[in-house]
């Protein structure tokens, strides 16, 4: 492994926006709004302001699986907070959760509504607001927990550690991709182990645990990461794999992905939800076609 000093950090850091890389226009060491701007309140009684991205999907999935269950309460309406514009640290967003990032939920179905941030949070709340997805004996219930909250620990190297490193820094350093594509390589063996033993995370039902983990690590194994397929040797997960493949065939995960999605195949694209037949007529190839 090469090495290089030629950094040596200062006694005290200061901010160089210059230094952020890819994501250097919206990285910043300050809390708080950088601007006021209210946010849109639809008709349904959730109120979910996300993106398409692996933490907003696991919400979109989740309110799309209350749906096919029969839980009309669950109708909800999706607005698209862009995180590369910045739409994050807008005042209204900010009042809603205060780390600015999505997703980020408000249920109105009460006297005083309520609001919810980060995506275990809110999946959580889903499953005890409407009986699903979270198992009620005490075993059971806790191994679910365990595992959703291995995702939310360990994702984070993931997408903070490898990803940032290998597909954005705006230089490769080889240390930082070996340190965080062996702890990557080393948490599809954990599930892959996991997998092998139960057909999912939290036992023989599919569980928020699935929910939460399918949108990165399935991602990530079925080639939708960072383009890190091959250098991760992704194939050699067969029950992570296995796994990945039957959730993505469930209805509900592929409405779920289409939700607040600004990339990829414009048919595959819903930027805005406000009702069920939106994926039919509202998609971006539906919108261009219309002029």
């Amino acid at each position: 492994m090469s090495a290089s000093n030629d950094y040596t950090p200062p006694k005290v850091w200061t901010w160089t926006k210059e230094s952020g890389g890819h994501f250097a226009n919206i990285n910043r060491p300050i809390a708080g709004p950088t601007h006021e701007k209210e946010l849109p309140i639809g008709r349904h009684p959730l109120q979910l302001y996300s993106q398409g991205t692996p933490n907003g999907v696991k919400v979109t999935i989740m309110l799309e699986e209350l749906l096919a269950l029969g839980h009309g309460g669950a109708e909800y309406d999706a607005w698209l907070i862009n995180i590369n514009d910045g739409d994050q640290f807008g005042s209204g967003f900010v009042a809603i959760n205060p780390n600015s990032k999505i997703p980020a939920l408000v249920d109105r179905s009460g006297p005083k509504p309520i609001r919810v941030f980060e995506s275990g949070s809110i999946l959580v709340y889903l499953a005890e607001k409407f009986g699903a997805f979270l198992p009620t004996e005490t075993a059971a219930r806790a191994e679910c927990l365990s595992w959703l909250f291995w995702q939310m620990g360990s994702a984070p190297y993931l997408g903070g550690g490898f990803g940032h490193f290998y597909a954005y820094a705006p230089t490769k350093i080889e240390y930082a991709i070996d340190r965080f594509a062996m702890e990557t390589k080393r948490q599809l063996d954990v599930l892959d182990r996991r997998l092998a033993e139960s057909e999912y995370l939290g036992g023989s039902e599919y569980t928020i645990a699935d929910i939460a983990v399918w949108p990165w690590y399935g991602g990530l194994v079925k080639g939708r990461q960072y383009d890190a397929a091959e250098f991760l040797q992704v194939q050699e997960y067969k029950n992570v794999l296995r796994w990945a493949n039957q959730i993505e065939e469930r209805p509900a995960v592929r409405r779920g992905r289409m939700v607040n999605r600004t990339s990829g195949e414009p048919s595959t694209q819903l930027r805005e939800r406000h009702d069920a037949s939106d994926f039919e007529t509202k998609t971006q190839d539906k919108l261009a076609a219309k002029g």
